[in-house]
């Protein structure tokens, strides 16, 4: 008896293992895939700029980069944790330099145009200017309609090209819209008696104005008035967004004030 309950023991045993044994394990259940990790945010932005346009952005005595907007786009980078550069780029090629991706933005009194916005995002206007006409003191032209049959210069790639073009009736009379590229070299041909006039941003044509009393004069009519903006590319909305912020945050503590006095004798920025 004790022989046949061992004999069945055994079997048990052997047949308990052998189903363990022959029992798949079960794979344990994979593990989620991690996150992707979020994309790292800028480090520096890359700033491209006329350096021959001021005072809002130039080259001065020491061959540095300073200007009215060179000082806001440098503190507006303190407040986005960003290191900011400049990089001085041919300004007619300025929306290819942008959207090629060799620099991040256009900070360089840059006009906010209809045509422009179809290649560059912008950001709320910060500053008001107008398309002012600057002649020799002793010109004797004192109107628009004056400058018929007149060589008139304006920078190349500049929105005075559009200022001009806009109006049809002046520009069908000139009898030359010269382009440059900067506006240093236009009021050089200015002086030198090679135009008759010149169409520039007000904020530079008064900035030369006023270095060279009884050089130029300023005439009283315009080609309008229009908005600066910072331009980014189209799809940088989260960077033109934290640019307004600082902007914003800059006029409401008085920085920005400050910055347009240092450069202009009074607060001109746009509320």
């Amino acid at each position: 008896m004790k022989k046949r309950v061992s004999l069945l023991l055994a079997a048990l045993v052997a047949s308990t293992f052998l189903i363990a044994c022959g029992k798949k394990e079960e794979p344990a259940p994979a593990a989620a895939p991690a996150p992707a990790p979020a994309p790292a945010a800028a480090a520096a932005i890359v700033i491209g700029l006329d350096d021959h346009f001021p005072p809002m952005g130039f080259r001065d005595e020491k061959n540095e980069i300073v200007g009215f907007d060179i000082d806001l786009a440098r503190e507006a980078g303190k407040r986005l944790g960003v290191e900011v550069t400049f990089k001085p780029i041919d300004w007619s090629a300025k929306e290819a330099e942008l959207n090629g991706k060799r620099i991040d933005v256009l900070w360089n009194g840059l006009t906010i145009t209809e045509e422009r916005k179809a290649n560059i995002l912008f950001t709320k206007p910060y500053l008001e200017n107008r398309q002012i006409i600057v002649v020799p003191e002793k010109s004797a032209i004192n109107t628009k309609a004056e400058l018929k049959d007149k060589v008139v210069g304006v920078q190349d790639g500049s929105s005075a090209v559009d200022a001009v073009n806009r109006d049809a009736e002046t520009a069908k009379g000139l009898k030359e819209l010269k382009k440059f590229s900067d506006n240093v070299t236009a009021l050089m041909d200015l002086s030198a008696g090679r135009l008759d006039a010149i169409v520039v941003d007000e904020i530079v044509g008064r900035y030369y104005v006023a270095k060279k009393p009884g050089e130029y004069r300023v005439l009283e009519e315009n080609f309008g008035t229009e908005d600066f903006g910072v331009g980014v590319r189209k799809d940088d909305t989260e960077l033109m967004g934290k640019i307004d912020k600082a902007l914003d945050d800059m006029k409401a503590d008085g920085t920005a004030a400050t910055i347009s006095t240092k450069w202009f004798g009074k607060d001109i920025l746009k509320k």
